[in-house]
């Protein structure tokens, strides 16, 4: 048991030493003068059309389930009257 921890170890430690890595781009001087320019656009939606669909998305679930929760209350409040 404590051999093969030992050469799980070995394997892991080799190969996070000897992989290949890609250069990364830093993007975040970028991203920081986009959001910080002053164009009247509110910030949760300056990151473009992904933004503005996820924000709509988001706004649409909310006012389905604020409906389906009013919707569930007003049934509960005047239940069915038993023939």
């Amino acid at each position: 048991m404590c051999y093969d921890f030992s050469a799980l170890q070995q394997v892991a430690r080799r190969t996070v030493s000897t992989s290949a890595r890609r250069p990364v781009e830093n993007k975040v001087p970028q991203n920081q003068k986009l959001f910080q320019e002053d164009n009247g656009i509110p910030v949760h939606l300056k990151g473009g059309t992904s933004d503005a669909l996820l924000y709509r998305a988001t706004m649409a679930l909310t006012v389905v389930g604020v409906g389906y929760v009013v919707y569930e209350l007003v049934k509960a409040a005047f239940p069915q009257k038993k023939n």
